[in-house]
């Protein structure tokens, strides 16, 4: 057994991460897709020749934590091991495997040293249209895979070197805007390529079986870690469950989320058994989706800041029957299938609130929120599609409030595109982007805000709108209260506002007005245990209205900033008696 000492051992760990984050530099300097490029909803990282994680870019998608290592190892047991040559390129996204939905797409290459395979780069990005009868963010309207675009299953576009021009010749017909996902294909693989040099050159410089040795070690350190995190919570099975609204076919049909937590000493076990059973529209997702959500809650109980590899889950079970909304079977349609996700992560957590009171913080927005305009543009006649994530409030903490306008714990990293990229590129124009005021749960630790955007069309376009947990709200822990939901208002020119939660295609003229209203968080501990200057800070900021502040606060509080102290002292009786 090769002997490695800890010096060699950290630099190569920092190697592998840093090789990672230079592959995603690449990527996002290279993509023709603002998806990439800004919103960066992508990861990046290297897989063993067993389809196990070694190392992935920081800031990577937390949810696409379980994901490239069996898209992988999908290649790995079709061509075996022996089966690629220098130069291949294998494109991914069947979804019962992958476990997302198809606009997904995995691209990896094999790395050579002294003529053997001994790993792959790989890269998880978002296309902006992979074929299907819809396109962008938020259908709710498919209902089999059929329907949402061309699935490849371990294809080889390249074969030592060269492009196999008649799979490119499937793609580039079945796509509505092939410019975009060409390129996008072209940076992906630009970025394994560096991959392979990287490792190639770390292989040269400490030597291959010092390399192998190292990240046999992380791994084990991480497991160590891991281990002990588990160690110190109290053993028990806990449980709590949620649910989505529906899956925009069954509209009065809640999607239930279930959720069974085990702790035994150094093991912890997520049990799946009892969430819904997979459903007719497109918010199911393949079992590594399912998996992917169980990692996400467990990293951030056990590892937050520790870095990602395989080590890091060897003492987390993830019970998971086939057929269910997280395992789904073919055909079922995945289009949404990020959807349930975040909820899904913080309902395991909220299972965990009672042995971890000083940890767990409230429920955050709890969902992916984004939106989808598209069209043929009036002025060049060519198609757009401009998609967008939305922030919004994370749940209050024992140790403060909940941060404001972030994306979903599901999203880490992602940022949302610049109004002024938007506005150039797209025909839309934003009146405005703001902190919805009251939106975040009254608590000793208010939950964070959510956003209020106003979105005008310039010209006929669609939209699809796709609200969530209109009916769950975020909620609150501790006595928190919960916060407020998502909800979308759209104004026809000469038309009165519609609030709609789910529309597929929804027709849009010149002149009219989307409004994206973002949920909050939820509120950790009492409201009456707020200090009350802080109260009227978030008064005077516009966080909290001075009507909330009474209603929910107990404290009265003048448009200048002042505390009538005998109304307070009322009104704190109040609130506490209700």
């Amino acid at each position: 057994m090769t002997q490695i000492d800890p010096i060699t051992l950290e630099v190569v760990r920092c190697a592998l991460v840093a090789h990672s984050d230079e592959m995603a530099t690449a990527l996002r300097r290279a993509a023709y897709n603002p998806m990439i490029f800004e919103v960066q909803d992508y990861c990046v990282g290297l897989v063993d020749t067993q389809g196990e994680l070694i190392a992935q870019n920081l800031g990577g998608l937390p949810i696409f934590l379980a994901d490239l290592g069996v898209s992988v190892a999908d290649g790995i047991a079709r061509y075996g091991i022996d089966g690629f040559e220098p130069g291949d390129a294998i494109v991914m996204n069947y979804p019962y495997v992958a476990g997302q939905h198809l606009n997904n797409v995995v691209v990896y290459t094999p790395i050579f040293v002294d003529g053997k395979v001994v790993a792959f780069p790989a890269v998880r990005a978002h296309w902006v249209d992979i074929g299907g009868s819809r396109i962008g963010f938020g259908s709710t309207a498919t209902t089999d895979i059929y329907s949402e675009g061309l699935q490849l299953r371990s294809i080889k576009v390249m074969k030592a070197g060269k492009w196999d021009e008649d799979v490119l010749q499937i793609i580039t017909d079945n796509i509505r805007i092939p410019e975009s996902s060409m390129g996008d294909l072209r940076a992906a693989i630009a970025a394994c390529r560096l991959g392979e040099r990287r490792i190639a050159e770390l292989a040269g410089r400490y030597g291959l079986d010092t390399v192998l040795a190292c990240i046999a070690e992380m791994r084990n350190q991480s497991e160590r870690l891991s281990r002990h995190a588990v160690s110190q919570m109290a053993d028990g099975e806990y449980f709590a469950s949620s649910w989505m609204d529906n899956d925009g076919q069954d509209l009065d049909k809640r999607i239930t989320l279930g959720i069974k937590v085990v702790v035994a000493g150094e093991e912890l076990t997520i049990d799946f058994s009892d969430i819904n059973e997979q459903v007719k529209g497109p918010l199911n997702s393949g079992k590594s989706g399912g998996v992917a959500a169980a990692r996400v809650a467990f990293k951030m109980l056990t590892l937050p800041t520790h870095p990602v590899d395989e080590g890091s889950f060897r003492n987390l079970h993830v019970v998971l029957p086939e057929g269910k909304l997280l395992n789904a079977k073919s055909p079922a349609a995945l289009g949404q299938w990020s959807i349930s996700l975040p909820t899904v992560v913080d309902t395991i957590i909220k299972a965990l609130a009672s042995a971890l009171p000083e940890q767990v913080p409230a429920a955050h927005k709890g969902d992916m929120s984004g939106f989808t305009f598209h069209g043929i543009d009036e002025k060049t006649g060519a198609r757009f599609v401009c998609l967008n994530i939305n922030g919004g409030g994370w749940g209050g903490r024992p140790t403060g409030d909940g941060p404001s306008a972030c994306v979903s714990v599901c999203q880490g990293d992602v940022r949302n595109i610049p109004i002024e990229i938007q506005e150039a590129r797209y025909p839309l124009v934003f009146t405005r982007h703001e902190l919805r005021a009251d939106s975040g749960g009254a608590g000793l630790h208010r939950g964070g805000l959510g956003l209020e955007i106003d979105v005008e069309p310039q010209q006929a376009m669609f939209t699809n709108i796709a609200n969530e947990r209109t009916t769950c709200p975020p909620w609150g822990l501790q006595g928190g209260l919960p916060g407020a939901v998502n909800d979308t208002i759209v104004v026809q020119p000469g038309g009165e506002p519609k609030h709609i939660k789910k529309h597929t295609g929804l027709g849009l003229e010149a002149g009219s007005k989307v409004t994206f209203r973002t949920a909050g968080g939820g509120g950790w501990g009492n409201p009456l245990d707020r200090p009350i200057d802080e109260i009227t800070e978030d008064v005077l900021d516009g966080f909290v209205s001075a009507e909330a502040a009474r209603e929910l606060y107990g404290v009265a509080i003048s448009a200048a900033g002042e505390v009538d102290q005998a109304a307070t002292l009322q009104l704190r009786s109040d609130v506490a008696r209700r």
